[in-house]
């Protein structure tokens, strides 16, 4: 029986190789004078940020100036650092996550950093090279949906992976790549704990129901979500389990994260091996555990801070709880299939 045809909307770029990373200066000089001793460069995804005061005090203390180069996700972040193990294009990296650290690890990306974890940052420790990258933040990456959009329709929004399968719910679901992006290896990995062998036809029944894949979170949240950028056609999008505390409007949240499509997603930093600035590498890493920036994640990259003792917003209480079970793959299992399951999800995506 032949399967029946379908029309999918996925971006090609996504499917068929990385995005093209270019290196450019946040804070800071350019990389033509990255090499200055008194500089130390970050290399990490188009979402970090921190204040400018924060950055400011780093930079006063430590006599370094802050340079960050920004690519486009952690996944592509992931394969450039792998690539360019030899010639690092920066003192540390920040970014990359549980779904990628064995790729850098393997590659021999990092140095040993000596920095001391906050209190309860030990759980997010890598069991497998977790003196080469420091756990900095934590968060879910869940499906959201625009409670608004659904409720101006008289739709009930979606609550299980199993309803962004009905009609209902047709060409209304955007996610990003598995490929390049980490929230979409982190949806992958979902579904494959949730469904097990299963994983490929569930994904078959989304593509057939008009999933569009993008290559990222930015792209996906801001340029397809409904409640993300004004142009956003798409009510329900991958991001993240904090993401309904930054749509709070006259104390109402128009979004809600599905908390039983979840995966935790830890990020990382690490000193590049081969860096130029080790000490100021070791300087930044040391910043980035630091309670002053632990308190600032979550309002800055709305993420989780991985210290206990770093207070959450008000509005995270209110309008983002995490989610009480989330879907595992183990780590090893990550680091030995990763590379076969990207092949396979391809193979499904571009049938």
């Amino acid at each position: 029986m032949s399967m029946p045809a379908r029309t999918r909307t996925v971006a090609v770029a996504a499917l068929l190789g990385l995005t093209a990373l270019s290196g450019c200066s946040l804070v800071g000089g350019d990389s033509s004078d990255a090499d200055r001793a008194d500089q130390v460069v970050l290399v990490t995804h188009e979402s970090f940020t921190l204040p400018d005061e924060l950055i400011a005090s780093f930079e006063e203390e430590s006599g370094q100036e802050l340079v960050v180069r920004a690519s486009n996700d952690a996944g592509a972040l992931a394969t450039k650092l792998a690539l360019s193990a030899d010639n690092p294009s920066g003192d540390v990296a920040f970014g990359i996550d549980n779904t990628f650290a064995s790729r850098v690890v393997d590659a021999g990306v990092f140095a040993p950093y000596t920095a001391e974890l906050p209190v309860s940052a030990e759980r997010y420790a890598l069991a497998d090279g977790g003196d080469l990258l420091a756990p900095v933040d934590q968060s879910s990456v869940c499906l959201n949906v625009d409670t608004a959009w659904f409720a101006e329709r008289e739709l009930g929004a979606p609550a299980t992976f199993e309803d962004l399968t009905k009609p209902a719910y047709k060409d209304l679901t955007a996610v990003s790549s598995a490929s390049t992006s980490s929230p979409g290896m982190a949806f992958l990995l979902a579904t494959r704990a949730a469904f097990g062998q299963r994983w490929d036809d569930y994904w078959t029944d989304l593509l057939d129901n008009g999933l569009k894949i993008v290559d990222g979170w930015t792209e996906a949240y801001y340029g397809e979500f409904t409640a993300g950028g004004e142009k956003g056609t798409r009510p329900v999008v991958l991001s993240y389990d904090s993401s309904p505390a930054f749509t709070v409007k006259d104390g109402k949240t128009t979004t809600a994260a599905l908390l039983d499509t979840c995966f935790r997603q830890v990020e990382y930093a690490g000193v590049l091996k081969g860096a130029k600035n080790p000490e100021g590498a070791q300087e930044l890493v040391e910043f980035l555990l630091s309670p002053l920036v632990q308190r600032e994640l979550p309002d800055s990259m709305y993420v989780r801070p991985v210290s206990g003792e770093a207070d959450l917003p008000d509005d995270w209480a209110a309008f983002a709880p995490e989610p009480q079970k989330v879907w595992e793959v183990e780590p090893a299992e990550i680091a030995a299939k990763r590379e076969k399951w990207l092949e396979e999800w391809t193979d499904v995506v571009t049938r």
